[in-house]
Formats: C-alpha cells, sequence, structure tokens
C-alpha cells in the first residue's frame, strides 16, 4: 500500500478537457499517427477541432447532458474522436466492441436505454429504439464549430464500459469523469510517460485498453500515439517499431508471443514495452529482453478501476510478482473476516473506495456493486499475497471468471449460449494453458449424441464475440463436481491441461 495521497482531481472538470489540454502548447505537433498503406497524421489543432465539432454535432442533434450515447464503430480514429465528443459536450460515452454480435449488443442496450447510436453500418447493430447517426453524419460534425467544454462535477458520469458479471450478462460499469485524473498515478508507475514519447500500441482503436493506454494518457501529456491500421499482422509491427521510432510499446501478453518469433529489427529509440490483460510468463519477459535489449513492464487492474499495481523502470517487479501498488493508490490483500492479511498469507486484492479510478458502480444494480465492497475496500475477485516490501503476487480468481485477450468473460456467458444445442446434456467453460503458453477458452460437455465442432462454432459465431468463442471443444464422460453438485472447475481446467497443455 501506498503512503502518498493523489491530489484531489480539480472542479470543475471535463475528461476530455483534461485528455487535449496539454495539446494546446503544441497545436500543430502530430497527436496521432495511423501506421499502414493508407498512414494518416492528425494534429492536436485537428483533433480538438473535430472533437469539439462532434459536441456541437450532438447537442445540436437534441441530445443532452448525461444522455448515453453508444458507440458501434469500427477500427479507425473515429471511435476516439466520436468518444471524447460525447464526453465534452457533457454527454456519456459509452464504447463497445465492433466484434461483439447481433446478440449481444442488443443484451447492452437494452441495460443501458441509449438516447442515439453512434452507427457504422459495417459493425452489428442492437435492436434498439434510440436514435442512429450514422458514420457519415458523424464525420461531418468534424468541421462544425467548437462547442464550449460543458465542465461539471468530477464526480458525474463520463462513461460506461461493460464487464462480465458472474452471471450470464454483462455488468455496466459506470465511471465519472475522475477516472482520468486517476490515470495519472498510472504513468509515472507504470508507463514512464512524457511529451516526447511516441507511444505505438498494438490494440484496435475500439478497445479499452488502446483508448486509454494507446490514446489519452498520451495525450494528456502532449506525446504521439501510433496506431496501426485496421487490418496489420502482428509480424508486421517489428518493422514499424524501427521506422517509426517508437519509444514505448504497448500490447497483450498474446502479441509478445509472437514477436518474439519474428526477426526483431534494431529498435534503438525503444526505450521498454507495457503489457496488461493478464500475466505475462517469466520466460516470455526473457525472450523479449534477448530480442530487443529491453524490458516488458506489466500492469494489473480491471475494469471497475483500470490498472492499480504496476511494475515500472524505477520499481521494477520482483520475480514472480504483479508488481507494487502504484503511488497514490491504497491497495491491501484483505481476508475473509474483512482484516487485512499479514505478510504473505492468501486473501483478495482490494482497492480503497476512496481511490479515484474506481467505478461509481454498475448501471441500474446495486446489489451487484454492494456485493463487492466489503467495508471501506472493493473487492476486485482476484487473489493475492502481499511480500514484506509490498510487491503483491496474483494466486488465481476467488471466482469462475475466466481471461480471454485480455478481456474478463464470465463462463455463464459461454454455457448459455450453446444450452439449446440437441443432445447437449451440460456443458462447462473454463481457461486453460496450452503448450505455445498461451491461454485459451475451452467448452467441456457431455451429450447424448455426438455433436460435431462445427455445430458449435457456427453457434458461437453469431452469439459470441470473436474473443468469448472456445478454441477447444471436448466431450466428456462426466463433470467432476463435488458432493453437493457444484461444478469443480479447477479439477476440470488441470484434466484439460493433463491433454492439450
Amino acid at each position: 500500500m501506498s503512503d502518498a495521497i493523489h491530489p484531489p482531481c480539480p472542479t470543475p472538470f471535463n475528461l476530455a478537457q483534461y485528455v487535449l489540454d496539454a495539446g494546446l502548447a503544441t497545436p500543430d505537433k502530430s497527436a496521432l499517427e495511423v501506421l499502414g498503406s493508407d498512414p494518416q497524421t492528425w494534429s492536436y489543432a485537428q483533433l480538438t477541432n473535430a472533437v469539439r465539432g462532434v459536441a456541437t454535432g450532438l447537442l445540436n442533434a437534441g441530445l443532452k447532458p448525461q444522455d448515453m450515447v453508444m458507440l458501434r464503430l469500427g477500427n479507425t480514429p473515429d471511435f476516439p474522436i466520436a468518444y471524447l465528443g460525447i464526453i465534452a459536450a457533457g454527454m456519456v460515452a459509452v464504447p463497445t466492441s465492433a466484434a461483439l454480435t447481433d446478440h449481444e449488443i442488443t443484451k447492452m442496450a437494452a441495460q443501458i436505454a441509449p438516447a442515439a447510436i453512434l452507427q457504422d453500418l459495417k459493425v452489428s447493430a442492437p435492436t434498439s429504439k434510440a436514435r442512429s447517426i450514422t458514420l457519415e453524419d458523424l464525420q461531418a460534425m468534424y468541421t462544425l464549430p467548437p462547442a464550449p467544454w460543458h465542465m461539471g462535477d468530477p464526480e458525474h458520469p463520463g462513461y460506461v464500459v461493460f464487464t462480465s458479471g458472474t452471471s450470464a450478462a454483462p455488468h455496466a460499469v459506470q465511471h465519472a469523469h475522475r477516472a482520468i485524473w486517476a490515470r495519472k498515478m498510472m504513468q509515472c508507475d507504470w508507463y514512464d510517460l512524457n511529451a516526447e514519447d511516441r507511444l505505438l500500441h498494438a490494440g484496435a482503436f475500439n478497445w479499452t485498453f488502446t483508448l486509454g493506454t494507446g490514446l489519452m494518457d498520451p495525450w494528456s501529456v502532449g506525446a504521439t500515439a501510433l496506431i496501426p491500421q485496421d487490418g496489420t499482422t502482428p509480424e508486421a509491427l517489428p518493422a514499424l517499431l524501427a521506422q517509426q521510432n517508437a519509444t514505448l510499446f504497448a500490447a497483450a501478453p498474446g502479441i509478445f508471443r509472437k514477436l518474439v518469433r519474428t526477426d526483431m529489427p534494431a529498435m534503438p529509440k525503444l526505450r521498454h514495452a507495457l503489457s496488461a490483460g493478464e500475466k505475462m510468463a517469466e520466460t516470455l519477459h526473457a525472450e523479449w529482453q534477448r530480442a530487443t535489449g529491453t524490458q516488458v513492464y506489466e500492469a494489473f487492474g480491471m475494469s471497475e478501476c483500470s490498472t492499480f499495481i504496476s511494475s515500472s523502470p524505477t520499481r521494477p517487479a520482483p520475480t514472480s510478482t504483479l508488481g507494487h501498488a502504484q503511488t497514490g493508490r491504497r491497495v491491501a490483500v484483505i481476508q475473509d473476516d474483512g482484516k487485512e492479511a499479514a505478510t504473505d498469507d492468501l486473501g483478495t486484492i482490494a482497492v480503497h473506495h476512496s481511490d479515484p479510478g474506481l467505478m461509481l458502480g454498475y448501471l441500474n444494480a446495486p446489489d451487484a456493486t454492494n456485493e463487492r465492497f466489503q467495508g471501506d475496500w472493493f473487492l476486485t475477485g482476484d487473489l493475492g499475497r502481499c511480500d514484506a516490501n509490498g510487491a503483491i503476487s496474483y494466486e488465481g480468481r476467488s471466482d469462475d471468471m475466466l481471461n480471454a485477450s485480455g478481456f474478463r468473460v464470465s463462463p455463464i456467458e459461454i454455457e448459455t449460449a450453446f444450452a439449446k444445442i440437441d443432445g447437449l446434456i451440460e456443458c462447462a467453460a473454463i481457461e486453460t494453458t496450452v503448450q505455445s503458453g498461451a491461454q485459451v477458452i475451452a467448452l467441456c460437455y457431455t451429450a447424448q449424441n455426438t455433436v460435431h465442432k462445427s455445430t458449435f462454432e457456427a453457434l458461437a459465431s453469431t452469439r459470441l464475440a470473436r474473443y468469448k468463442q472456445p478454441r477447444i471443444y471436448h466431450q466428456c464422460d462426466t463433470l467432476p463436481s463435488s458432493a453437493n453438485g457444484k461444478l469443480l472447475r479447477r479439477v476440470l481446467r488441470a484434466q484439460i491441461e493433463a491433454l492439450y497443455g
């Protein structure tokens, strides 16, 4: 736990204004460079004008502050411009992944009842009564006169992201404008970020990891964000890192696994790399260091609080740990009785309720929100231990949540998608590690007759986003259970890893 106190968020405040304020000093500097065969460059002046133009356009369309606006946009700069434009106008942005199916996004839209949906016709659309604003109409807003920033209480809702709970339905996580202010702690204790940096993020524009780490954080300090254009393969990234003089590189561990198996050119400008989403294996750390001469620093967090534990150049993580709580964070390991665990004892990793990056709560779900708190602590659901020096190690989940390509997914949501397959008796989704070291989702099932893999895959393609779809379908004679009939996922995981690991 850090003893330092993070300074309070200024008031009045607007998240979008804060993100773009540093760029006022360098209006002609590149804020965003889209890399590839069809490159784009957005200066800070162009980016800010487009964002404020979107705010004007949305207000002219009759939307008002605190209205929820859902984003159904592709992997282009339109996504972050729209996101910040919504927030600039005082509305609540709801970013969603383009990978979601019609079925999934319709359930999400029903939860939040958006006033409008920014819709690229190439992206799946929800069945909703909300007003639809096309991508073309959105882009026409970029040149409108700039709207004033909607300044207000930093506690007001600024955006909503979806994360899976332990039920079949994803939770809508409400965040306040102040959440961006809390990210200053990770800029110091994870990124080591400054205005001269050129940060290349391997993810898509419409992924929240990219939105925060790859775009908003660099812009908040006046740095340059580098994003590969849609369709760029991982194998093309090393050359881009070298050619574009990237000083920082951010990606999920799965990308690092692919890159270390390619020919890596010299990257003299690269200071270090950043990883989040899942724990990176120590062997992968070593492979990256041998290939590039640089270190990978990891961060640990969740949709409800972004990252709050990390390693950094000034404080590397001891072997087999996540790192330390970022300076200004109050993080602890809490036992079932609500007390802090003794040194090296197992407990649940928790964040203090006063953390400025912590969510306002799950939208329209007070019971689900209250379940996550124990006294002054927000319980993450992740088990860990804290050593004598404050380094925290990860010991798995206290529930059955899965990690799929950096996204947390409920096994029940996956299992429900297959429940009506003819002849299926029962099924269980688990997370397992395969020979390559990658973590994948496996669906284990029992059935009255043979169920072909193609049957599962066809149904998955219509009901589950790609990152939620199992990579392994394994028929079992029985699924392991306790004496009272509870599924033993840990036992099942061990059985599958013995076969596929």
